[in-house]
């Protein structure tokens, strides 16, 4: 992955970067988004789950699905989840009995509307073309499937975005190097330059086949989840 003052990557390199990156820290993944978040990405997880809607036994695909947090909220939610993710390394750490597939999210190896359900969680920013992932999204789901995608925010709150800021970009990347890898934590803060304002992700999501796309801000605005409903 990238040092500090280099340029993000793109196209096939950032894909090979991204894969590389996430073999790499897969071995203390949650022990470090535990510790980076205080634990409440577990219940903006479990938030996410809830907003998709969904009856007991629906399939929900779980993608850049990591080592199976969604995954492991959707199936006690009663649902019926399989995991898709980029990175083998991050497969092989998973602590889930669900089904998991090697595969890139712009990719799917999921038949048209074949799916009642999406999650993602904090992986937009990792991707070459997050426009074409919601296409992808809107191909596999079928109609009136929901999606509900977790992803980092910045604070509208003047002075709690300022802390923010200084969290993010500095302690963040300073705990990542401590207990894991120090390029891939700076990476973290600098990836956000991938993500769109929010107001222009959320148009971007009603246009790719969701009309009633919405984000809502949780943990004071540190992150967002966006549902939506496919048309």
């Amino acid at each position: 992955m990238t040092g500090t003052n280099d340029p993000l990557p793109t196209g096939e390199e950032k894909v090979g970067a991204v894969r590389s990156m996430f073999d790499t820290i897969a071995p203390r993944y949650d022990l470090v988004n535990r510790i980076m978040t205080f634990g409440l990405d577990t219940r903006w997880r479990k938030r996410a789950v809830k907003s998709l809607g969904l009856k007991d036994g629906s399939r929900v695909l779980d993608i850049a699905c990591g080592t199976g947090d969604f995954c492991r909220d959707a199936r006690k939610a009663g649902l019926d989840p399989i995991g898709f993710d980029l990175s083998y390394g991050m497969l092989a750490a998973a602590k889930t009995d669900v089904p998991l597939v090697q595969s890139d999210g712009l990719r799917l190896p999921v038949l048209d509307g074949g799916a009642d359900g999406i999650t993602c969680g904090f992986a937009l920013r990792n991707v070459v073309d997050i426009e074409a992932l919601f296409h992808e999204f809107h191909r596999v789901l079928r109609p009136g499937g929901t999606i509900a995608v977790l992803e980092v925010a910045e604070p509208e709150r003047k002075l709690i975005r300022w802390g923010h800021r200084i969290y993010f970009r500095k302690v963040v990347p300073f705990i990542g190097g401590l207990l894991s890898d120090r390029k891939a934590y700076a990476y973290l803060p600098k990836s956000t330059a991938y993500l769109p304002p929010r107001t222009e992700l959320v148009k971007l999501v009603q246009a790719t086949g969701f009309p009633d796309a919405t984000s809502k801000l949780v943990g004071l605005g540190a992150a967002q989840i966006i549902t939506g409903t496919r048309s």
